[in-house]
């Protein structure tokens, strides 16, 4: 099920979304600019590793700036153009009405606080990993969240695959977005059990998705002029 849109436009321009969404692509387009080593080191730099968090202190050079800083940055790195291209389609159709519901300052808290969160998340549950998780999923996994359970009835347009063909229809978006957090709570249950996630970083999205719902309800109601 692959969302192409929804029928549920904003009152503002989206100046926030489209500045996170540029932001990606520009540090994706560095990040090509990378040798293979240079890449690896990049990503072992800035991305969560969650071995080197739990194990800090044994670590030789670890510092609490080079410890806890890529819960911050790695979540404007990815790993390829599927990656990026898939989070920012999510991030643009869905990101306009919580940053029109919200506001822009309000916003861009509520992104990086799910984005943080998310990698807390999957630090828990991947403490003995030491595979650097990068990409904005967490982030965006909140404001997915936060969108089922504010516009539930928002219809959306998805490209469902029937047999051989592939049909579009309008799903409201609690299905649409229920089933997509169903996917992402199945596969994070069966990975604990596994001896790797599959390089899918699961409990990212379900930890920044319920968060998303929390914090939206926390945020206050009314729409700011920011």
């Amino acid at each position: 099920m692959i969302p192409l849109r929804d029928r549920n436009p904003s009152g503002t321009f989206p100046f926030v979304t489209v500045s996170i969404i540029l932001l990606n692509v520009l540090v994706f387009l560095f990040e090509l600019s990378l040798g293979r080593r240079q890449l690896d080191s990049f990503l072992f730099q800035f991305g969560v590793i969650p071995v080197k968090v739990f194990y800090s202190a044994d670590i030789p050079g670890s510092t609490f700036v080079n410890t806890y800083f890529p819960f911050l940055s790695s979540m404007f790195l990815h790993g390829g153009f599927i990656h990026l291209i898939g989070n920012m389609w999510y991030l643009w159709i869905f990101g306009d009405n919580i940053e029109d519901k919200l506001g822009r300052f309000k916003f861009i808290l509520f992104y990086l606080i799910c984005g943080i969160g998310s990698a807390v998340v999957h630090v828990y549950f991947n403490r003995q990993s030491g595979v650097p998780c990068v990409g904005a999923s967490g982030a965006i996994a909140g404001v997915l969240g936060a969108y089922m359970v504010t516009f539930p009835r928002a219809r959306v347009l998805v490209l469902i695959p029937l047999f051989i063909v592939w049909e579009m229809i309008e799903l409201p978006a609690i299905i649409v977005l229920g089933f997509w957090f169903l996917i992402q709570f199945f596969s994070g249950a069966a990975s604990i059990s596994s001896a790797h996630g599959g390089g899918v970083a699961w409990w990212a999205h379900i930890g920044g998705f319920v968060l998303g719902i929390i914090l939206i309800k926390i945020f206050p109601k009314s729409r700011p002029l920011l």
